[in-house]
């Protein structure tokens, strides 16, 4: 993206009031350039050292904005040298089919079109899905806002790939997941410290306590890596015992969100389901919110920096 200069920045945006911003990572194989409706990112596999893009966008609702966008994303495919996925909510769909009620082409769905074919982008099928948004109203309005797009050469990288709808959680857009493999392990893990046991009440105390409670001869050093050692066998314990099921009752508590979903979508909720539904979104919310710190120590790169 080193090629991305101010000129072409205020080709994109047709005006002199504008900013950007170019982040060249230092030691990490990563560049990000910050657009007025996107974030790009070049990644590069830890396994194979393959280097590709991926642009996230949040579509503007009106049509001159709209096509800012257009400009914006035919400059920033133009500018990657790698394989190039962009994909999220492009607030616009690109057949009637995809808009409940609609039967006619809009201005709006051609151009969405015509930047698809120019770009000789691949468009994916919603697996056994049609919307990815609704209004949850009592007139409900659905349509397929949210998509995933790439390149023939991203593709032949991960052959397999498919996209599919999960539930929502407070917002009127479902979850949409691009699966295109998965990573083989690189041996044992190691042990360390995880900064979700933090979220825990009472863990501090805890860990006091088991700190306490060891008690060995010998020397200082010796008796500290005892202690050591004993300590991480408790951590390991308890991190079983009170995260190990986080997964498996957050696949419940997905679960159960289809299924009021579904109710809903069939027949409306009553008010006590409406509450269920409530309670159950809160719950993921912050299911979803540890999961998220998991997510950020696994990256190499922040693990380092913290």
């Amino acid at each position: 993206m080193e090629l991305i200069t101010r000129v072409v920045i205020l080709s994109l945006w047709g005006g002199q009031h504008v900013d950007w911003s170019y982040l060249g990572y230092c030691g990490a194989s990563g560049e990000e350039v910050v657009g007025r409706f996107s974030v790009s990112c070049k990644f590069k596999s830890v396994v194979d050292l393959f280097e590709w893009a991926f642009t996230g966008v949040y579509g503007p609702n009106s049509v001159r904005q709209r096509r800012l966008l257009w400009e914006e994303l035919f400059g920033l495919s133009s500018g990657w040298n790698v394989p190039w996925c962009v994909g999220s909510d492009f607030n616009v769909v690109r057949f009637p089919s995809e808009c409940a009620g609609s039967t006619v082409y809009t201005a709006a769905m051609c151009e969405f079109f015509y930047f698809i074919l120019e770009k000789g982008l691949i468009d994916l099928p919603l697996e056994g899905e049609t919307f990815t948004w609704s209004n949850s109203r009592e007139v409900e309005s659905k349509a397929r806002l949210d998509r995933f797009l790439f390149f023939a050469n991203w593709e032949d990288k991960f052959p397999t790939v498919c996209q599919s709808k999960m539930s929502r959680l407070l917002s009127d857009h479902f979850l949409i997941v691009l699966e295109g493999g998965s990573f083989q392990p690189r041996g044992r893990r190691p042990f360390r410290f995880e900064n979700i046991w933090l979220k825990d009440e009472g863990f501090v105390d805890k860990v006091r306590c088991w700190w306490e409670s060891y008690h060995f001869q010998g020397t200082s050093s010796f008796d500290l890596a005892k202690k050591l050692k004993m300590l991480k066998t408790n951590l390991k314990k308890w991190k079983v015992e009170v995260f190990g099921n986080v997964e498996e009752q957050g696949k419940q508590l997905w679960k159960d969100l289809v299924d009021l979903e579904n109710i809903e979508e069939s027949h409306g909720l009553t008010a006590e389901e409406r509450l269920e539904l409530d309670r159950i979104q809160g719950e993921l919310e912050k299911a979803s919110l540890l999961e998220e710190i998991c997510w950020r120590q696994e990256s190499r790169v922040l693990c380092i920096r913290e």
